[in-house]
């Protein structure tokens, strides 16, 4: 067999026929079509619902309900000291707007540090939140912790 874009087409087996029914007894899908008889499934315009199970309750009902969403729950976008300190120069002051152009913060969400990583440069950092270690190095390396209200 030649090869070239001309013989392309699916591979030995990767395809069927398409199911003719209805088309006499000798097909094995004559009369009623591989449908059974009677019965809801039987019927023109018929499609079951996802989850239905015939009238028994479904399984998406049977089972307990679990938990629930605070709608008073905060959002914070986080960053780490480490994250600051590749971040920004030093002597650099830290404000949400920085942040924010940073690609840090969300508009909507606070922001809180955290103390992960090293931080050798003294920021003027302005925050929501801090953990107390994200206080403490920022503190260490000469610079100072800022809350902003939210």
């Amino acid at each position: 067999m030649s090869h070239g874009l001309h013989n392309l087409g699916p591979r030995k087996g990767a395809t069927s026929a398409k199911k003719r029914i209805g088309r006499g007894p000798g097909s094995g899908l004559g009369k009623t079509s591989g449908k059974g008889h009677k019965g809801q499934n039987s019927r023109t315009g018929y499609s079951h619902l996802r989850g239905h199970e015939g009238g028994q309750m479904p399984l998406h009902r049977r089972m307990p309900k679990r938990g629930f969403t605070n709608i008073f729950r905060k959002e914070w976008s986080t960053v780490s000291v480490e994250a600051l300190e590749r971040m920004f120069k030093a002597g650099d002051a830290v404000t949400l707007e920085a942040l924010r152009n940073a690609g840090v913060k969300r508009t909507s969400q606070g922001v809180k540090v955290l103390g992960s990583g090293e931080l050798k440069k003294a920021l003027v950092v302005s925050a929501h939140r801090f953990t107390e270690g994200a206080k403490k190095k920022i503190e260490a390396a000469g610079g100072r912790c800022e809350v902003v209200a939210r």
